[in-house]
């Protein structure tokens, strides 16, 4: 029998509808079994003092790319830079690894490569693709948390794009479960990169992904989340403000749509892009400072349900970048934005860079919570888990102090390959502990190795793998 424990605060959020004070929690099981609303030091096995004890992260949109593309993430490496930016749990997307995760079996392969190596609690979304329309229930039944699904070229080949036809044939079987639907949102326009344009420009980039790829996609989105009423339809990394409109028409309309963006499109505008800086490369692309104050509008407003990473790593190579040991192939152009992968490096960076881009803009700590905890692990169907501090839920908690100054290196991030965008930027906020289910994995002031930490982690990995049923309300 685990004996009980507790985790007490001066300053304590339990949710987004709460406000900060003094409170002790107590911690059975891996779950929450009291909470008292004093701030009691005395006899407490974790006592935060004045610093921010709140839910832990839960950041639903991750690549981890295991297995397959290890060279590229792992999760060792992705669990421990979760935790060292307060994340508790993370969900894998379903491509990127080898193979994507799109049958039964592929799905059994990923959490059998995963034993014994998480840090932080980790899930996984499944994949539509055409012809996998009779795995879907089958996977959403082993645990899989719902599904992804292209509307144009994914990047990589195991991982094709579905047309309207094969995702009517999805929908159909997924509205028999109500199981969740995503789309990247992007469709061909007709738009291509003008040869003549320097590739090592941005622009050349950012104008052969103008905002109407976004616009078309989203109003596919919309019809088929209309027709198909019963299956939750989300819509991952919103990139472009012109889509603005049609989600708040579909929104109004009482449609089962949700919205998510990203810490890099609201933290980061086209202008501020170096040339031949590759690591600012996404898809769909950051955009102009008007679209980023359109986002942050949409964000506060609430038409934007949640912010993620979308952690999105490669090695540098493919980055056509030199840093880190990257290696430039013959023939290729360093810094080419049109050839180089795209995606951004940034998981267990995005508290900081959130709270001190927000908090300019009126941002609360409610809000944070509610941003990226709460309706994240709705998102991820485990409201019944995570995302608040409460009775019955997992005991996952984040120890930071928002008013620290935190200056992002590189080289001391946790990620396998440290090219990120974010290198050398000062934020405010500074994440001390995480806590998962009661323990303590990530703890900055563990700087001398010993039998129970290495590198400030916990040596015991006490993240486990989540298959439990779907709970979004």
């Amino acid at each position: 029998m685990s004996q009980e424990t507790s985790f007490t605060g001066k300053r304590v959020l339990l949710s987004s509808a709460s406000t900060v004070g003094p409170a002790t929690i107590y911690v059975k099981a891996g779950k929450v079994t009291r909470i008292e609303n004093e701030y009691l030091a005395e006899g407490a096995t974790f006592d935060a003092g004045p610093r921010l004890l709140m839910a832990g992260v839960v950041d639903s949109h991750v690549h981890i790319n295991q297995p397959g593309r290890t060279q590229w993430e792992g999760v060792v490496t992705a669990s421990h830079a979760a935790a060292s930016g307060g994340v508790t749990t993370i969900i894998d997307m379903p491509l990127n690894c080898i193979p994507s995760t799109v049958t039964i079996e592929a799905y059994e392969q990923k959490r059998e490569s995963f034993a014994d190596g998480m840090w932080v609690d980790v899930g996984t979304w499944g994949g539509v693709v055409p012809g996998n329309a009779d795995s879907l229930v089958p996977m959403l039944a082993e645990g899989a948390r719902g599904f992804k699904c292209f509307l144009c070229d994914s990047g990589v080949d195991e991982f094709p794009p579905v047309d309207e036809a094969q995702l009517r044939v999805a929908m159909t079987e997924l509205k028999r479960v109500n199981g969740m639907l995503m789309f990247h949102a992007e469709m061909e326009t007709g738009a291509s990169v003008n040869e003549a344009d320097d590739p090592t420009d941005y622009k050349t980039f950012l104008d052969s992904r103008p905002p109407a790829m976004e616009v078309r996609a989203i109003d596919l989105v919309v019809k088929m989340c209309r027709e198909f009423a019963t299956v939750p339809c989300h819509i991952v990394h919103l990139s472009a403000a012109d889509a603005l409109p049609a989600i708040r028409a579909a929104k109004a309309e009482g449609l089962p749509l949700t919205v998510e963006t990203c810490f890099h499109y609201l933290t980061i505008s086209a202008e501020d892009v170096p040339t031949c800086s590759t690591e600012y490369k996404c898809c769909p692309p950051i955009r102009g400072q008007t679209n980023r104050d359109l986002l942050w509008e949409a964000v506060l407003d609430g038409t934007i349900d949640f912010i993620v990473s979308d952690h999105s790593p490669c090695t540098p190579d493919l980055k056509l970048h030199p840093c880190c040991g990257g290696k430039i192939a013959h023939g290729a152009t360093e810094g080419d934005f049109v050839s180089a992968w795209g995606g951004i490096a940034s998981v267990g960076i995005g508290l900081p860079l959130l709270w001190t881009e927000g908090k300019s803009r009126g941002l609360s700590l409610q809000d944070v919570t509610r941003l990226v905890c709460e309706r994240t692990a709705k998102h991820a169907g485990l409201c019944d888990r995570k995302g608040q501090i409460a009775v019955g839920l997992d005991a996952d908690f984040v120890v930071w102090d928002p008013e620290e100054n935190n200056h992002i290196d590189a080289e001391k991030l946790h990620f396998r390959n440290k090219l990120t965008p974010y290198h050398e930027r000062s934020c405010k906020g500074l994440v001390h502990q995480t806590i998962v289910r009661g323990s303590t994995v990530y703890d900055i002031s563990q700087v001398d190795n010993s039998d129970t930490w290495e590198n400030g982690f916990s040596k015991k990995p006490h993240g486990q793998w989540i298959d439990s049923p779907i709970s979004r309300s």
